[in-house]
């Protein structure tokens, strides 16, 4: 059959198409890998919620709901962090104004602060104590950078959200026609690679659920712990904080944006111990959740030795970005499979020619 002319034909112009599709779709293919992660990571779930007079093919109430789900356990966040952040720009634009008509003065426990309290304080008179170094430090709000930051932001946060509102769609359909998609790509992968083209297949999609899966169970312990940590120190709302730290914690290392900023706003307040041990246990918590506990979940799921499931999060996201923390233990797991069928090879004894 390779030496058909017309089955060369049929490859050749199937790969030029191959090509061509890659090339109109190359601006959303990161889109379609999220909606893929999701839907293989909820699958579970949504066969679950599936009733009797349910099927595949279709829009269905279950699919519906599951998507309406997933969007509010990101969008709420989101949303709930956006408002406070109008808030706290409005309240800073208010600090900028007093600043720019009396400065502001010196806060008593800049002085105190060991071996540099004196020249900060000297620092923070000469750039915010008075109205004429207040208004030389806070000119460059007068020249219409903030206006551009604001329009910059404006602009990618709707880029953002449409971009969300496209995975969300691609994920309906995989709803839709997951059965049949799953067929489909199972028996191209049997007919191209054989039994074992499935199987790492299968340990593809162990992978990703389990990458997920640790995600989640991460997030959760982190959000519980930071929030009992907030309500220790002292700072207001540690319930929402706990949870929003927890969202944030299923990203390795985003979780210090919020203990981080909440440490700072305790050290501004004359609070330097809390602060200072609000910050140490976060950072200890986050060392702890990030190289150890996080890649022994997603490791033990899919037989990942601790150091190829470490690098290949890492990796993945230096990578790929934020898709690389999936797409990177996965990649792991697939050549860690490989390499054990190799070597199984390797170590079967060969028969003795006759």
């Amino acid at each position: 059959m390779v030496d058909n002319p017309e089955f060369k034909a049929r490859l050749i112009a199937g790969f030029i198409l191959l090509l061509l599709g890659g090339w109109v779709l190359h601006s959303f293919l990161a889109l379609l890998a999220w909606a893929i992660v999701l839907a293989i990571t909820t699958w579970p779930i949504y066969r679950r919620l599936l009733t009797l007079g349910e099927s595949h093919g279709k829009v269905t109430w279950s699919a519906a709901s599951l998507i309406l789900l997933i969007a509010a356990i990101i969008l709420v966040p989101v949303g709930f962090g956006l408002s406070r952040l109008l808030i706290e720009a409005q309240s800073l634009g208010q600090i900028f104004t007093t600043a720019q008509n009396a400065g502001i003065p010196v806060p008593a426990w800049l002085q105190t602060l060991p071996m540099i309290g004196g020249w900060a304080a000297d620092f923070w008179q000469h750039a915010l104590g008075s109205p004429e170094a207040a208004n030389e430090s806070l000119h460059w709000l007068g020249t219409g950078h903030a206006v551009t930051y604001t329009k910059e932001f404006a602009s990618q946060l709707l880029h953002r959200f449409f971009s969300f509102l496209t995975v969300l769609l691609v994920l309906l359909f995989v709803y839709q026609h997951g059965d049949s998609l799953a067929r489909q790509v199972l028996a191209s992968s049997r007919k191209l690679f054989g039994e074992t083209g499935v199987r790492y297949l299968l340990h593809a999609t162990i992978a990703v659920r389990a990458t997920v899966n640790g995600m989640v169970l991460v997030g959760i312990g982190k959000g519980l712990l930071m929030g009992v940590g907030y309500a220790l120190v002292g700072v207001t709302h540690p319930a929402v904080l706990g949870a929003m730290t927890g969202i944030f914690a299923m990203i390795p290392f985003a979780a210090k944006l919020i203990f981080g900023a909440c440490s700072l706003v305790l050290i501004a307040e004359g609070h330097i111990g809390a602060g200072g041990g609000l910050f140490i246990y976060g950072m200890i918590l986050t060392l702890i959740a990030d190289n150890y506990v996080r890649p022994a979940l997603i490791g033990g799921a899919v037989r990942l030795p601790f150091i190829w499931t470490l690098l290949g999060i890492f990796g993945g996201m230096e990578t790929f970005g934020l898709l690389g923390l999936f797409l990177g233990p996965t990649i792991m797991a697939v050549l860690m499979s490989i390499w054990r069928d190799w070597i199984e090879d390797v170590n079967v004894p060969r028969k003795p020619n006759n």
